[in-house]
């Protein structure tokens, strides 16, 4: 039980698959995909053994960031579907099993949302202290150094009133306001009218950021060698993001979420360095359930590091309270390509460590079929926060799901132009990799199925075991893990008498577990003493 005296919750021990909706399905032939995509996709899930799917944003936005720029909180994007068809999906998703988790974008709106262009429109409107506007520093500049995603001022001069506004990153997305009560009312009412309609929780955009600090104090330079969660252009977010007051926030929605039957899910985005401050966003079992672990996503592939991650993230959460593991996402490159250079063999690796650590397993869309990045043209790129970026930026882990080796992809029909490139197809596609018992969604599938039959309802226990140079090797619950992170083979003592899971196999084989080939990794039963 938890703080709240709930029970253990739909997602301990398992599986949410992160859906990025304009690139899983196109339905209608325009190059896009939709949510009725979606659904058509649904038996494909069942079939993997996910748990849940985390849609990327659906509301209505611009798209001048592809959704997370919201100016409707309580619709549907036009070209995603409608209302209707979002509430068809969760129906159909609930025949399978599948919960529906929506992104949610606290931190700023779209300035086509009304409530910006109303804000905008004098300091004495309804909707002014909505936002964070400043007075212009002495010189005229703008009233801090704070600077946003693109490293350009967090500033935009509103020459009409003569103030800035605050956006942390494009200009038209303007940060909320969360010392403003009424901002705090208006989305109390956004997660009722979701929760209502049978949602069952959201990832929190940009949870560490919510509040900014009062006084608009100068962000402090970042310390020497700081990298993507300790700074940014050269500044340390201390003033700009990461306050405190954001923790009161996610106890009044935890309370919200916990006054639903079953309880509804609140897995923050917190693109945070330190440990220590990624479990404080559970609080005392009272505000979020689950936290996005980035020192994990960005640790060097190697056993030492990953598992020191591990074991740190594990001490530093409050008792009882969730981990959740994953390793690629919309906002960051695939890690068949940033961790495993495309090699399949590693790929298998990262997947079986990721499906049997303790807590939620997130999936990012094709990483059962070790989809990697895609080197969008530079003609052809859509993310503007990222377009000058080597590789295509963000865009690069965007591009549609490869179903099949077809021009498409099998993503759209009709001779559409899928909205991104596809990429190469061959052999990485679900049609080529499903029934093949070598490959490695046949593997993912596998995996899952057996991380529900052995974790399902549960935080499993975790307990790391001596194990030779470049070996990582735990005991999860009734399971021992191997995995070798390295390019020799390497001799283990007898695991268990009969194999359950071989990254090189893929299928159960009778005998010990005596050696590991280079980037293998396996799963096993530990030997029962018998009794007399």
């Amino acid at each position: 039980m938890d703080a709240l005296g709930t029970g253990p919750g739909w997602w301990h021990g398992a599986t949410v698959y992160q859906i990025y909706v304009r690139s899983w399905r196109d339905s209608d032939g325009d190059g896009y995909g939709d949510l009725r995509g979606v659904i058509a996709g649904l038996d494909y899930l069942a079939w993997l053994g996910v748990d849940g799917i985390w849609l990327s944003p659906t509301m209505p936005s611009p798209d001048d960031d592809w959704g997370y720029d919201v100016s409707d909180y309580l619709g549907v994007h036009p070209e995603l579907g409608t209302l209707a068809d979002l509430d068809l999906l969760v129906e159909e998703a609930g025949r399978r099993g599948l919960k529906v988790l929506l992104d949610l974008v606290p931190n700023h709106t779209s300035s086509a949302h009304p409530w910006f262009a109303d804000a905008r429109s004098g300091p004495g409107s309804a909707h002014r202290g909505y936002y964070v506007w400043a007075d212009p520093a002495a010189d005229g500049g703008p009233p801090n150094n704070w600077r946003d995603s693109t490293g350009a001022p967090a500033w935009t001069f509103d020459a009409a009133s003569g103030q800035y506004y605050l956006h942390n990153f494009l200009p038209s997305q303007p940060d909320l306001n969360w010392w403003h009560p009424a901002v705090h009312r208006e989305f109390g009412e956004i997660l009722r009218f979701w929760f209502d309609r049978g949602i069952a929780g959201f990832r929190i955009d940009v949870a560490h950021g919510l509040y900014k600090d009062a006084a608009l104090r100068d962000d402090p330079p970042a310390p020497a060698g700081h990298g993507l969660l300790t700074g940014r252009s050269g500044l340390a977010q201390v003033y700009s993001a990461n306050r405190p007051q954001s923790h009161a926030v996610f106890r009044d929605w935890r309370a919200i979420a916990e006054s639903y039957s079953p309880p509804r899910l609140l897995l923050g985005e917190t693109w945070v360095g330190d440990l220590d401050r990624m479990a404080a966003f559970h609080g005392h079992g009272d505000e979020l359930q689950l936290t996005f672990n980035f020192p994990f996503i960005f640790a060097d592939f190697t056993a030492a590091a990953l598992s020191g991650v591990v074991a740190r993230t594990l001490a530093v959460l409050p008792a009882g309270e969730c981990p959740v593991w994953t390793a690629s996402n919309h906002d960051i490159s695939r890690f068949p390509t940033r961790w495993c250079a495309g090699d399949e063999r590693k790929a298998r690796l990262a997947l079986l460590v990721l499906a049997t650590l303790p807590g939620t397993f997130v999936l990012y869309y094709g990483d059962e079929i070790a989809m990697t990045d895609v080197a969008v043209p530079a003609g052809q790129r859509r993310d503007a926060m990222t377009a000058d970026r080597p590789g295509g930026g963000r865009d690069a882990a965007r591009t549609p799901m490869h179903w099949d080796s077809s021009p498409s992809a099998g993503f759209t029909a009709g001779g559409a132009r899928p909205w991104l490139p596809s990429g190469e197809t061959r052999g990485r596609n679900v049609v080529a990799q499903r029934g093949d018992p070598r490959s490695t969604l046949e593997f993912c599938r596998d995996l899952l199925a057996l991380r529900r039959a052995e974790f399902g309802g549960t935080i499993t226990a975790y307990r790391e075991l001596p194990g030779a140079p470049g070996v990582w090797s735990y005991q999860a619950g009734d399971l021992l893990v191997a995995a070798n992170f390295s390019d020799e083979d390497v001799c283990l003592p007898g695991l268990a008498p009969g194999l359950l899971l071989s990254t090189n196999a893929g299928a159960a084989r009778p005998g010990p577990v005596t050696a590991l080939r280079p980037w293998e990794g396996v799963i096993a039963r530990p030997y029962r003493r018998r009794t007399a």
